[in-house]
């Protein structure tokens, strides 16, 4: 057992006599990684009597708090690795030995995972097969002194499992045949087979395997595909298809179905082709599945009142269950949309023309009809299977400069019978939504515009329109509408949900607002108000993107779930997503629950649909994160590009978030997201304050906090591996006052010094 640390001690004289804070705690766990539990805390604290209560209950409160884990009777802090763990082998180091990180490891809250150093059995023989890259293993791991990459040492018990896995990376010409740079920025460059040089060419984006595990020098890999080339304009996007494995590509079975599709019969429909509904959206979109109209009530008993039609492309009569297009789409789940193209859930054939509600042309829908009074409170709906026309498509901005007294040549004929309806009927929506109180985060979007080569020409923050909050609140609305029809019809329903946050959330974020002073309630139900009040306490404040950005993270993920717990974030008791079938496969199967539960039609659900809801769930919304992930990457690759001959270039910014390796930044004027390492902030050491989100010099009391606006220096761009590197070039943006105890033995993973 190590000794006791000086600066627990210390600080445990300034507290109550024998129960030490929960500084002393965390820096006797650092001195003592895997050594410390209850027990060795007591002795070192001296801790006796009914104090041992105290203390047993000061560890299960921050255990609750996520500043501590129990592993094995042992006390270790989140960032820290178990003694054991499971390992992903992804490169090797200048010497040839082997490099991995854990393979479970939450990155966004932790920062960069913590890379572990593999030593060579030095001539020893191992049990069992060698481990080699892209393999998973069980390791026995210890903190390492001094290493450029790695923090930890490890020695393999076991490996798991032999990975065959290909590796993406881009041809380039070197001195002894064709080099592999991979795109995954953990990984070591490669070292192309002769055998498959003549079959690409520098610039390529290929996938690749290893043939050879070699003790030292590049890993030589054959061609597995050649993917596209960095000229082609949809290189980047390519990158992050491979890497998530997106279906991209349709089969000839889908292909051939979809294109043999012709446009169905109409009769039967309800026929809504003379009701002037109109699409609005971005001036760039490709596909127009959702229509709007509104009108006032005639209804003498509703006085004020305004009827609100949506609606939507009824994909149902096309894409029918076990079709080879429809387990495609279900395999993709959604659309994936990149800033150089889409890659769609449904064969274009479908998705920009069958489906398309294109201005003039007869089109299938499934529309809601829903009655409002004078206060936006809804007083009935009902669900349609209609023949509609669109009589016009709008994009927001031309809406919105319509309505604002800046009509063109088009609007000017639909501003009195068609615009202004609708926005009457939405300023009574906004009053009703004003009263329910959805969480309302102020979180700007960002769009890429890109040069017909696919490069980045420019980026721009849209603003924020009421066309797009009407569009917002009456697809809301319909949602709202096709769940409760569902309900009340006693079908099965696959809901969107979004869970209330987790105590812990909370917890961290009440410290977090306490440290600006600001108060959050302790007890009592949690309700989206209870956020809005912070967020308008630091509008138009220098803490409001910070604040913002922590709220958002405070957050449960919204889902896709046949048990519906509701939406917090909109403060809904039930919602189900209706309005998007041709880019959510979850939209899909409510029309056609919606279809079998009100008796419109043969292509509904199939019997046998609610025994597989739970799956289709679970998929879909995987997919949906999937998504996600591959979206923000493209994004991050492109302005990596953009930026790569900046390098040297100086640029305002924000701290977007706060790690123990280092500091996020987040520039101002293009959004452009990069790290600083925690070991270029100066030559002090820095305390990670992980519920205030900040970093602190132990000497001065420089303090680096989220939502500080900072002056940095690129330091260093990679556009494959979407990653920018900047430097501090200001000067700490506050100072944190009062004096810190110093650790005898400074933990590597809290803070560390310029090497």
């Amino acid at each position: 057992m190590k000794g006791q640390p000086v600066s627990a001690a210390q600080a445990k004289k300034k507290h109550r006599p024998g129960v030490p804070t929960r500084e002393d705690v965390l820096a006797f766990i650092a001195e003592n990684p895997g050594l410390a539990g209850k027990r060795e805390l007591a002795r070192a604290f001296g801790v006796k009597g009914h104090d041992r209560v105290v203390l047993k209950q000061l560890l299960r409160d921050m255990a609750a708090d996520g500043l501590l884990e129990k592993r094995r009777k042992r006390l270790t802090r989140p960032e820290d690795l178990p003694s054991v763990c499971v390992l992903q082998v992804y490169g090797r180091d200048e010497d040839g030995e082997l490099l991995a990180v854990p393979k479970r490891w939450d990155e966004k809250e932790k920062g960069p995972p913590p890379v572990v150093l593999l030593p060579s059995a030095g001539g020893k023989k191992r049990r069992g097969a060698e481990p080699g890259v892209s393999d998973q293993v069980l390791a026995r791991v210890e903190r390492l002194g001094d290493h450029k990459l790695a923090r930890y040492r490890g020695r393999v018990i076991k490996v798991l499992e032999k990975r065959q896995t290909a590796a993406l990376g881009v041809v380039e010409k070197g001195t002894h045949g064709f080099r592999v740079l991979p795109v995954d920025r953990r990984q070591s460059e490669m070292l192309l087979d002769r055998d498959d040089a003549e079959k690409v060419q520098p610039g390529d984006l290929i996938a690749v395997e290893q043939l050879e595990r070699r003790p030292h020098g590049l890993a030589r890999v054959k061609l597995v595909e050649r993917v596209g080339s960095l000229r082609d304009e949809k290189a980047i996007s390519l990158i992050a298809i491979h890497r998530h494995q997106i279906p991209h590509r349709f089969g000839p079975a889908s292909i051939d179905a979809a294109n043999a599709l012709q446009p169905i019969d109409l009769k039967g429909r309800t026929d809504w082709r003379d009701r002037p509904l109109i699409t609005i959206d971005p001036p760039d979109a490709k596909d127009h599945d959702d229509a709007v109209q509104a009108e006032p009530d005639p209804d003498p008993n509703n006085p004020g009142g305004h009827i609100v039609r949506v609606a939507i492309a009824d994909v149902a009569a096309y894409v029918r269950p076990g079709t080879a297009f429809d387990r495609e789409a279900l395999e993709r789940g959604n659309s994936v949309y990149f800033p150089d193209h889409v890659v769609p859930m449904l064969p274009e054939h479908i998705s920009n023309d069958l489906c398309s509600l294109r201005p003039d042309e007869d089109r299938p829908a499934l529309a809601v009809e829903m009655v409002f009074d004078k206060h936006g409170i809804k007083q009935r709906h009902r669900f349609y299977r209609v023949a509609m026309r669109s009589h016009a498509r709008l994009s927001y901005a031309a809406a919105q400069a319509a309505i604002d007294g800046h009509p063109d040549e088009q609007t000017e004929d639909l501003l009195e019978t068609v615009l202004q309806p609708l926005w009457d009927a939405y300023k009574s929506l906004a009053e009703a939504r004003n009263k329910r109180s959805p969480l309302d985060l102020d979180l700007p979007e960002r769009k890429i515009a890109l040069t017909p080569e696919g490069t980045v020409d420019r980026i721009v923050t849209p603003p924020r329109l009421d066309a797009h909050r009407l569009i917002e609140e009456f697809m809301i609305q319909a949602n709202v509408a096709a769940a409760e029809t569902l309900e009340e019809a006693r079908s099965p329903v696959i809901y969107r949900v979004h869970d209330a946050p987790s105590l812990e959330k909370l917890d961290a974020l009440r410290t977090f607002l306490s440290s600006l002073d600001l108060s959050f309630p302790k007890q009592g139900a949690m309700r989206p108000s209870h956020f809005n009040g912070i967020l308008t306490k630091v509008r138009d404040s220098d803490q409001e993107e910070a604040v913002n950005e922590i709220v958002l993270r405070s957050q449960s993920q919204a889902e896709y779930n046949p048990a519906n717990i509701g939406h917090f974030g909109l403060n809904l008791r039930r919602y189900a997503h209706f309005t998007s079938p041709i880019r959510r496969y979850a939209d899909l199967i409510v029309h056609r629950a919606l279809i079998s539960a009100l008796n419109l039609g043969r292509d509904g659900l199939p019997p046998e649909a609610e025994r597989q809801f739970a799956t289709i769930a679970t998929d879909i919304s995987a997919a949906e994160r999937r998504a996600m992930a591959a979206e923000r990457e493209t994004v991050d690759r492109l302005i990596a590009g953009w930026l790569a001959d900046r390098v040297g270039a100086t640029f305002e910014g924000r701290i977007s978030g706060v790690t123990t390796a280092g500091l996020f930044i987040r520039l101002k004027d293009s959004g452009a997201d990069g790290f600083v390492p925690i070991s270029s902030l100066g030559a002090e050491y820095f305390i990670y304050e992980e519920h205030y989100h900040r970093l602190v010099g132990e000497k001065t009391g420089a303090t680096f906090r989220i939502g500080h606006p900072v002056e940095v220096r690129l330091v260093d761009a990679l556009p494959l591996a979407g990653a920018l590197r900047f430097e501090i070039v200001s000067e700490a943006p506050e100072r944190t006052r009062g004096a810190r105890p110093k650790p005898a033995r400074r933990p590597e993973r809290r803070g560390r010094k310029r090497s």
